[in-house]
């Protein structure tokens, strides 16, 4: 698998650039964004720089292009942050000029749609960061998560290993972003039942590549980004996670499916795969469904990995993706999976 190189880790008093590649959330509903803002000048001291599409819902692709280059090309902007993922990130991946942003790398922090950038990092050969986006993860109601917040710091300014660990409660639920009370409260949790593991029998040190599956699934449609060769991924650790829209097993078993028959899934000898969120507001379910959905599209990952990668080692649970708290993962990174020892360490 292709080597990436870290680029430059700001140092608080530096410039981040906050910028809105996919939705322009921010502008409807600001209270998570502001209070984003806050905590970055305040818990991390760092001066964020707004762009004219941040709060822009309905910017076009060409805007959103525009805002990436401006922050990308900016020497005085030391790391890139994501307000918030969305659904047609895909479609400013050809307007990017691939040449600037391989010319001005920086670290870059974003989840969900954020996929399609992140990706686009990792093949200019950049290491980008798949967590902490603006509103969801430091504009968190009430308080910021302790790990998120640790894992955030470390991912920010720090180079070097830094090992992941399971959390004792987990949210999945939320409240109304409109709704002042809602960050009056701490969010909803409950109880973790830790990591389950799959083949632990070995280690596995590698660079990390994946992201969100629905946006994958998108990339491989429209065939951009992915390599052709799938030995191009040899040796890497997949990472993976499901988004808010809930996609039924069968649809993860489908998309993990198409990997399997491009050749991809059988590339990879270790796979985390993100705790799958189960809640939403289109889809509140209640504990016990929640519990079916999460055992069901466990259920078909191992099914996929059965059928194309039999000796692929899993990790499921793994607080990655749209889950509270959330850990970095560093795209195209290195990250060693200890099956026998049940660790996990990342390189920031």
């Amino acid at each position: 698998m292709k080597t990436s190189v870290y680029p430059p880790k700001p140092v608080p008093g530096d410039r981040i650039a906050v910028i809105s590649p996919s939705s322009g959330l921010p502008g409807i509903l600001p209270l998570p964004y502001e209070l984003g803002l806050r905590r970055l000048r305040a818990d991390f001291g760092l001066e964020p720089v707004e762009y004219p599409a941040t709060r822009r819902m309905g910017s076009t692709p060409q805007e959103r292009a525009d805002d990436i280059h401006a922050a990308f090309a900016d020497p005085t902007m030391k790391a890139v942050m994501a307000s918030i993922g969305g659904d047609d990130q895909i479609a400013v991946l050809p307007l990017l000029d691939r040449e600037l942003i391989r010319a001005h790398p920086k670290p870059f922090f974003g989840t969900s749609d954020n996929t399609n950038l992140l990706m686009l990092l990792h093949n200019l050969g950049i290491v980008g960061y798949h967590g902490a986006c603006l509103m969801t993860e430091i504009g968190r109601p009430y308080a910021l998560h302790p790990m998120t917040a640790d894992s955030v710091r470390a991912a920010l300014f720090t180079s070097g290993p830094y090992e992941l660990r399971a959390p004792e409660r987990f949210g999945d639920s939320g409240r109304d972003w409109a709704d002042p009370e809602t960050f009056r409260v701490e969010p909803d949790s409950e109880p973790a039942d830790g990591w389950i593991w799959h083949r632990p029998e070995r280690v596995v040190e590698g660079r990390s590549w994946g992201g969100n599956i629905e946006i994958l699934s998108w990339l491989l449609m429209a065939d951009r980004e992915i390599d052709r060769d799938p030995a191009a991924y040899d040796g890497g650790v997949l990472f993976l996670e499901t988004s808010e829209e809930l996609p039924a097993a069968e649809e993860v078993f489908y998309i993990l499916r198409s990997m399997g028959e491009r050749g991809l899934l059988a590339r990879f000898p270790a796979l985390l795969m993100g705790r799958a969120k189960a809640w939403s507001f289109d889809k509140p379910n209640g504990p016990e469904a929640k519990r079916r959905y999460v055992v069901e599209q466990r259920e078909a990952v191992l099914r996929a990995l059965a059928a194309y990668a039999p000796q692929t080692m899993a990790v499921f649970d793994v607080d990655l993706g749209h889950t509270d708290p959330q850990v970095v993962i560093p795209y195209g990174g290195t990250v060693r999976v200890d099956g026998p020892a049940r660790r996990i360490t990342v390189t920031y």
